[in-house]
């Protein structure tokens, strides 16, 4: 795959790097983690600059976050799902990201775009709720920009030793991105014990009236 990346780069200059971003976006099994710190590589043998890389890199995250936003916000989940395997969105990370969406909204769409696949996902539950537009393009640069920079530098900071910085942002990527689906899994087990207990007690509760509301009988009768 860097091969790859390498002679998109090489090639196009920025404008393949934001193509790349793009894509990365759209298509999750193109991870950052990869292209970010090849782009710093680049950066140290005077092909691009440092701010240029940043801010094509940046460009490309969010033209991609918005495309998925948009089909998110027009066509929903029917339209998500109906492209998932294109996407590589299954109905489970959808109703994950979802989740983590429905519980804090603007620091997700913000620190997600530091997670492989919550990156991308999250924006289509940001537009299936219709997150304001400018908020929603704000935070997703400013997630973006930090996240972008951070691995860039890396790369151009070690030079020919970029990949390593693949490496070691891949291990905290899938950790933060275990940490996540953990998180999920155990609020959908507690939301569904929650449900069993309110209906249970729902139930006793009606048990408890009908016996109240049943007529006594006097003595004698």
């Amino acid at each position: 795959m860097s091969d790859w990346v390498f002679g998109v780069l090489e090639a196009l200059g920025y404008l393949g790097l934001v193509l790349v971003l793009i894509a990365e976006n759209l298509f999750p099994p193109i991870p950052s983690e990869v292209i970010l710190p090849l782009a710093g590589f680049f950066v140290g043998q005077g092909s691009f600059s440092f701010a240029g890389a940043v801010a094509a890199s940046t460009l490309g995250s969010v033209l991609g976050a918005l495309a998925l936003y948009a089909m998110g916000r027009h066509g929903g989940r029917p339209l998500v799902l109906r492209y998932g395997s294109w996407l590589r969105v299954t109905p489970e990370a959808l109703d994950a990201a979802e989740g983590w969406f429905a519980r804090h909204g603007d620091a997700m769409v913000l620190w997600a775009r530091m997670v492989p696949l919550a990156r991308s996902v999250v924006s289509i539950p940001a537009g299936i709720a219709r997150m304001p537009l400018g908020r929603f393009a704000a935070l997703t640069t400013l997630g973006s920009a930090a996240w972008n920079t951070l691995l860039i530098g890396s790369g151009w900071a070690l030079g020919a030793n970029w990949e390593r910085v693949s490496e070691i942002a891949g291990s905290y990527s899938d950790a933060v991105l275990a940490a996540l689906v953990v998180a999920a899994g155990g609020r959908a087990v507690r939301v569904h014990a929650g449900g069993g207990a309110r209906r249970r007690d729902a139930r006793a509760r009606r048990a408890a009236g009908r016996v109240e509301g049943t007529p006594r009988l006097r003595h004698g009768e």
